[in-house]
């Protein structure tokens, strides 16, 4: 008898103990974070992780009562695998929130998984427009490449810049980037030629021997981060950087994290972007310190959309006393702060960044290149939601 009721008992207790189980994993709040970890878009994984994982150091592994936990996977920048991953996530280990997206078409192939599963997507670096209409669990902290461009084509014209042939990387943000650069351009009078490069396995030594034979004032270009060190070595071999045509680009070109491997060549290049490690303000400075520390390199735009993505996961969270779904997306919007990169805020409306965007300088300060800001937008807001607003 006391050995069946100690058989019932022991019977009981694991049961308990089964049954505890998932309640006891959901008490965790989990954070899937899919990045390009391998292959050509390693760069951008790289600086993501190191800034999620830096922010969760400063600000604990804790957040409104729950553990957070962070799974991190390598989708190797192709849109089917990070798909799986995605799905994997949600279904299999029921993440609060899906975070990172390397690259447009990532970002668009998890959005409707995103909105079947009711799981936010915390977007920290694609930068087409259209993403966060694809879904509305989608919640973006990096920019788009329109918000970048826009001010690009202002300074453009106010600079003694007639004739511009752009080069773009053919996707998502590239072809955004040629739109708001081109009509912005255009409408305060100047002349604009369009050259699309493919997205795999660019070669940019026949298009740069376009711009060499058109002879315009400027090159506008666009390549995703981690490409513009292979972009601006083909531009010296093409000779352009003694042809007196003026570089121009949108950020990515002279990304921080590869800026002193390009070297000397994109001395003077002009850039316009959301994020400069050179940003002067005791927030970055903090940030680079502490980033380079903790990293062992220097911080880019790709590292300031990670670290602003969890900011905006952890004050959500508290909002929602560690509630996901739909109550956390609508607690990230209109979230403000003061970010490593300036003044920033969630559009309540589009769920897009509202920040400031910098005109930079390539200049050389204490022996290494930097990213130099020389003028500021402020409050930029994507300006092809903006126009459809209107």
């Amino acid at each position: 008898m006391q050995r069946r009721t100690a058989l019932k008992a022991g019977m009981a207790a694991l049961a308990l103990a089964l049954g505890a189980g998932p309640a006891a994993a959901q008490d965790a709040v989990k954070i899937g974070l899919v990045l390009p970890l391998t292959g050509p878009f390693a760069s951008t994984g790289r600086q993501i992780e190191a800034a999620v994982k830096l922010y969760m150091a400063q600000n604990g592994d804790t957040v409104a009562g729950r553990k957070v936990q962070l799974i991190v996977k390598d989708d190797t920048g192709t849109a089917d695998v990070t798909k799986r991953i995605a799905q994997e996530l949600i279904v299999n280990d029921k993440v609060t929130v899906l975070a990172g997206f390397g690259l447009t078409p990532l970002a668009l192939a998890t959005a409707p998984l995103a909105t079947q599963g009711k799981t936010p997507q915390v977007v920290m670096a694609a930068a087409t427009s259209i993403i966060t209409e694809a879904s509305p669990y989608i919640v973006r902290t990096s920019f788009t490449a329109a918000q970048a461009t826009v001010p690009l084509a202002e300074w453009a014209a106010k600079n003694d810049i007639k004739r511009v042939v752009t080069i773009v990387s053919d996707y998502g943000p590239g072809i955004d980037v040629e739109k708001a650069f081109t009509e912005t351009f255009t409408k305060a009078g100047g002349k604009v030629e369009n050259l699309r490069v493919p997205l795999a396995n660019p070669d940019f030594a026949p298009f740069l021997q376009k711009v060499a034979d058109a002879k315009p004032d400027a090159l506008l270009a666009f390549v995703p981060s981690g490409v513009g060190a292979q972009f601006m070595r083909q531009f010296v071999e093409r000779g352009l950087d003694k042809s007196g045509i003026r570089l121009i680009a949108e950020g990515s070109v002279t990304d921080d994290d590869l800026l002193n491997g390009v070297g000397d060549v994109a001395l003077g290049t002009i850039t316009s972007h959301h994020y400069s490690a050179a940003h002067d303000s005791p927030e970055n400075k903090a940030f680079v310190e502490a980033f380079k520390k903790a990293a062992g390199f220097r911080p880019n735009f790709m590292a300031a959309g990670g670290y602003d993505g969890m900011h905006v996961i952890y004050e959500g969270l508290k909002k929602t006393n560690g509630a996901g779904g739909e109550a956390l997306v609508n607690a990230m919007k209109g979230l403000a702060w003061t970010s490593p990169r300036g003044p920033m805020s969630i559009d309540p409306q589009t769920r897009e960044p509202i920040q400031n965007i910098y005109i930079r300088k390539v200049e050389r300060v204490g022996g290494e290149l930097w990213n130099v800001e020389i003028a500021t937008t402020p409050n930029v807001k994507d300006p092809a939601k903006a126009a459809k607003a209107n």
